[in-house]
């Protein structure tokens, strides 16, 4: 519960702290078969300092299994084509981690149509109907269109939280901005090319505007009238555009039907499994530290 009696859920994006834990440790830690575990230890020490400091009740974990296979791949072939694949390691490590997190009595969340995105945004769109606020762990800026008045994300690794208003603050648009604003200036994250010559700013004052994508196209005319530099060449790469802006906004907007957590409790803690934990620590050759931390999880 909050500070005014709102039940509080939170969102992990487990994938964005695998990969930080695989960039971040060293490549000396392995389990008892000789394969790497490095992800699987930053993984783990990262868990056990969230649950530690936030007791949480009400906590999912949600991990990408749809690198190649998403419904965005569906619609747009290229969709995040310019990442390479995670070696065979590193998805052994994946499997691991979503052990650890149940091992913990914690909802795990995976699918190879939705990405964790797109999980994360259905269960918090669902317990929202319930009374519940989210706190998504989180440093991905895509999660900026989820945040609602009493809701949070928060970047775990340099323990920086915001709300609604911070979303304004750090990228210029409001929450419920966000899916059109990465589609007109586009993800090089995700391969998401954007309108040719919309940069960030361009973006946010033609948002500013019109409000929505749909009404910016819909007045395409307007906007070279306005002020803003290059206006005419802009209304005719936005007219010339249009329909590829409406497909990336389908690839920006995170999902909200998801069939997750579709009662209250649906992602209550449950008692951890002292005994799969036992064996876990065995296999990954966890030390003293992490298997008292681990234990005590389990059973708080």
């Amino acid at each position: 519960m909050d500070a005014v009696g709102r039940p509080v859920a939170h969102l992990v994006d487990g994938s964005l702290y695998v990969f930080r834990a695989w960039h971040s440790m060293p490549d000396e830690f392995h389990d008892v078969d000789g394969e790497p575990v490095n992800a699987v230890h930053g993984f783990t020490r990262f868990l056990c300092e969230l649950l530690e400091r936030t007791r949480a009740e009400h906590v999912a974990v949600a991990f990408d299994a749809s690198l190649t296979t998403s419904f965005r791949n569906a619609i747009y072939p290229a969709y995040k084509a310019n990442r390479e694949l995670p070696p065979p390691a590193l998805v052994r490590q994946f499997e691991w981690c979503r052990r650890v997190a149940e091992s913990l009595g914690l909802v795990v969340m995976n699918d190879h149509e939705y990405e964790a995105d797109d999980l994360i945004g259905s269960a918090h769109f669902s317990l929202r109907a319930h009374g519940f606020r989210s706190v998504i762990v989180s440093a991905d800026k895509d999660f900026g269109q989820l945040l609602g008045e009493h809701d949070e994300q928060w970047d775990f690794a340099k323990n920086i939280r915001w709300g609604a208003a911070g979303v304004f603050e750090r990228i210029g648009v409001h929450p419920h901005q966000v899916a059109d604003y990465l589609a007109l200036c586009g993800d090089a994250v995700d391969n998401i090319p954007g309108v040719p010559g919309v940069g960030a700013k361009t973006a946010a004052a033609l948002l500013a505007h019109f409000g929505d994508l749909d009404s910016l196209l819909d007045r395409v005319d307007e906007v070279p009238y306005l002020r803003l530099r290059g206006a005419a060449a802009c209304a005719t790469r936005l007219k010339e555009h249009a329909e590829l802006a409406r497909l990336y906004r389908r690839l920006t907007r995170i999902a909200l039907d998801v069939a997750v957590a579709s009662h209250a409790e649906a992602l209550r803690r449950q008692a951890g499994d002292l005994a799969g934990i036992e064996a876990l620590c065995q296999q990954l050759r966890f030390g003293p530290l992490t298997r008292a931390r681990l234990r005590d999880l389990a059973v708080t």
